[in-house]
């Protein structure tokens, strides 16, 4: 990477910028920083247990038909095997809840329970043996004969049947006759192909039964709906099923449900009575769970010859499997980022033989804003108007979609900022007018939007005499910094030095908290911690100055502070008392406090099963919350072989308060490389003979790598949004990747004069 430049506006209002460096708007070290480049953070298929055994998945290779014969004779007599499951000898999985009838489970497919193949890489049979190498070579063995029935490949193969998801439908004002009375419209159609979730941990898990209860190693940014899943699965009590995931080495959305080899994991374990890992190979994840649907949009725009869009007619639809729904919602920002009063569309998903599809980071506003991004850019081309210029005259002073006035929205600010950082009022109108040498220069510009998403969430602070304090929560942090700011929190209300503070995470024996996804993990964490700190807080006065040995007995509560370690008078901060006095008078070994943010009187098993499900998850009801973003890019194209380089980007973003402002700008850079990797590398390559994916490993499956990442800016135009959640912040590290890849095609757009409305970008559609 060459360099990456961050500035940082109106962070924090004057009086919290004057707080002690260690709470909300600090940037200490990372909690998890020491022990990750230590090599001390273990992750969950690192751990060791005695008498372990080692599992490799087995899957299929036709996308359609059924398993006529499956010889398993050599492989059972290979060196160290112990078992060999498919559906000859079938442990019992049990279907599990999906995620939209309130259960966990974003996939219902229950493997090695039937001969039928719905896809190409389907987990067919497990074999276990005493090594991983020894189960490895006997899955080699494994030879499976298969009837096949002919398959539907693409969602735009004969045969395939779009199902409308009515629930995505929009319907505002008159739009078709708005079009009608339009003067300058464009139609265009937007695509976007399979993408897949790629982090560096791969997928895998432990599983270890100890009677009746089992204890999971599982990579997971979801313990509660890790636990639901499982419970499912095996059918048995949630209680009874401990999940342990302190690390979680990347997600980007696939690690939020468990995928079916951890039901083969602790099938076996059960089966076999000693713990069993499982760990997918690289080329096993593109098809042992789902990436990012392949997406296709049909856009018409209709707008006046001054600029003022009239009307979308918009239509969209993804691939989703034969076993469940799962919807890519293209429309997620259609209606939503500028002022339409006409606009309608409709979503469809197109059942195939492929694995349900699954989150990955910003999924539906990312494809989303492709689409509406890139025809804002072409009918600005078409009314010869500055793109920005255009975005400004349709302006939203209010969500159009819902009929809400915004919490916050500073997105003006960011086109100003990201605008001026860039150079952008130098930027000429005409395509191809900017070059050096061979090599054809373009600026490209675009807007991002993602909800705030909000779910209920507990914690628990414990505090000993010596001032050192712990907070539990059984919340994951999936490299984002969950770890750092949960002790920032704290220290903001207790005014505890950072060094103090430990935090622990990602086991549900912690205090309950929901899914490290959707961006709302920091708002809804930090929220309960803050509670509970205030609980702290208010129980530490109350002992002061209840307490009739204590030197501030009898003191007005509101005269009180706290600092070093003790409980003081504001104006006389010579007279306190030390927590360990505070707590040895109160005949108490630990200060042990839990506060959380769910309705009131819901009781323990009401909040157990609520956190169990992503039916909780809502957003504020009286307005419309979301973060925004402006983000700018130059590209180069050789001219001769269509080659394109990304030689500078400036993301302006409005995440609203920003916890720590490093880690923030960590997710935006890490959301723009990844739209990058999106627009110029990211593809799926489906075999059409068979639904194999051809390119199923890292060598040819592209990501971007430090040698594709140019100079990167960010601004921080936010101010705090109480509006949205408890402490001021806004969505953050879903933001980064939206709109990305829209400015990436607009910039390739100016360069070249040739618009490539399907991703990735590549050589081929420039020459």
């Amino acid at each position: 990477m060459k360099s990456v430049h961050a500035v940082q506006q109106n962070q924090l209002p004057l009086s919290e910028k004057e707080r002690p460096q260690q709470g909300l708007g600090a940037v200490p070290q990372r909690k998890d920083g020491t022990l990750k480049v230590t090599g001390k953070a273990t992750y969950a298929a690192e751990h060791s247990r005695e008498n372990l055994l080692y599992g490799v998945v087995v899957q299929s290779t036709i996308p359609s038909g059924r398993i006529t014969e499956m010889d398993t004779r050599e492989a059972q007599n290979a060196q160290g095997v112990i078992a060999i499951y498919s559906h000859l000898n079938s442990l019992k999985i049990n279907k599990p809840d999906a995620i939209a009838d309130g259960g966990a489970a974003q996939t219902t497919y229950t493997p090695i329970q039937h001969d039928r193949i719905i896809h190409n890489g389907q987990n067919i049979a497990l074999v276990v043996a005493e090594t991983f190498e020894q189960a490895t070579y006997a899955a080699s063995l494994v030879k499976v004969k298969y009837a096949e029935t002919p398959a539907l490949i693409f969602p735009e193969d004969k045969g395939a049947k779009p199902q409308d998801q009515e629930s995505l439908a929009i319907n505002i004002g008159h739009a078709k006759e708005a079009m009608e009375r339009a003067e300058v419209r464009i139609r265009a159609e937007y695509v976007t192909p399979r993408e897949y979730n790629q982090p560096m941990e791969p997928h895998g898990c432990i599983a270890q039964w100890q009677g009746s209860k089992l204890t999971v190693w599982e990579p997971s940014q979801w313990v509660a709906g890790a636990r639901a899943e499982i419970a499912n699965w095996m059918g048995i009590d949630s209680h009874d099923i401990e999940i342990i995931s302190p690390y979680v080495g990347g997600g980007f959305g696939s690690k939020a449900s468990p995928a079916t080899h951890v039901a083969l994991a602790c099938a076996a374990a059960r089966a076999l009575k000693r713990p069993v890992k499982v760990v997918l190979t690289r080329p096993q994840t593109f098809t042992g769970f789902g990436g990012r649907a392949s997406t296709h949009q049909t856009l018409e725009m209709g707008a006046t010859q001054e600029g003022k869009i009239l009307s979308i007619i918009h239509h969209g639809y993804n691939e989703t499997s034969l076993e469940d729904v799962f919807a890519e919602g293209t429309n997620r920002v259609t209606a939503r980022m500028y002022g339409i009063e006409n606009v309608t569309s409709h979503h469809s998903v197109v059942p195939i033989n492929t694995a349900t599809p699954g989150w990955m980071r910003a999924p539906g506003e990312n494809p989303s804003a492709f689409g509406i991004e890139v025809a804002m850019d072409e009918m600005a081309s078409a009314l010869n108007i500055d793109p920005l210029a255009l975005r400004l005259i349709n302006w939203a002073d209010h969500d159009y979609e819902l009929n809400k006035p915004w919490s916050s929205r500073r997105l003006k600010e960011a086109y100003q900022k990201g605008a001026d950082a860039f150079g952008w009022s130098k930027r000429p109108m005409a395509p191809r007018s900017m070059r050096e040498g061979r090599e054809l220069i373009g600026w490209g510009m675009a807007s991002g939007t993602y909800p705030v998403n909000q779910q209920p969430a507990e914690a628990m602070l414990i505090l000993q005499p010596d001032g050192q304090l712990t907070v539990k929560s059984s919340g994951a942090d999936i490299g984002t910094g969950t770890y750092t700011i949960l002790a920032q929190t704290a220290a903001e209300v207790l005014n505890i030095p950072q060094e103090r503070i430990s935090v622990e995470l990602g086991d549900t024996r912690l205090p309950l908290a929901g899914v490290a996804g959707g961006s709302q993990l920091a708002g809804n964490l930090t929220a309960a911690v803050f509670k509970t700190a205030l609980a702290v807080r208010e129980r530490l006065f109350t002992l002061a100055v209840d307490t009739p040995d204590s030197p501030l007995y009898g003191t007005p509560r509101d005269k009180l502070v706290i600092m070093d370690n003790a409980v003081a008078m504001t104006l006389r901060p010579s007279r306190q008392v030390t927590f360990a006095d505070l707590l040895r008078l109160s005949g108490m070994p630990a200060l042990e406090i839990s506060a959380n943010t769910f309705d009131e009187g819901a009781t323990p098993a009401e909040r157990d099963k609520l956190m169990s499900s992503l039916s909780t998850i809502t957003r504020p009801e009286e307005v419309s919350a979301h973060s925004w973003s402006a983000l700018f890019v130059e590209v180069a194209v050789d001219e001769d072989f269509g080659t394109v380089r990304v030689r500078r980007m400036v993301g302006a973003f409005d995440s609203g308060r920003l916890y720590n402002p490093a880690l923030a700008r960590s997710q935006w850079i890490g959301g723009m490389v990844m739209g990058l990797g999106q627009a110029l590398l990211e593809e799926g390559m489906i075999d059409p003979r068979n639904g194999r994916v051809i390119n199923n490993n890292l060598a040819d499956y592209l990501v971007a790598v430090n040698a594709d990442v140019p100079e990167i800016t960010t601004i921080d135009v936010g101010e705090p949004d109480y509006k949205a959640t408890t402490l001021g912040g806004k969505a953050v590290g879903e933001l980064g990747i939206v709109g990305v890849a829209a400015a990436i095609s607009n910039a390739v757009f100016h360069a070249t004069g040739k618009r490539v409305r399907d991703l990735p970008i590549t050589l081929d559609k420039l020459v």
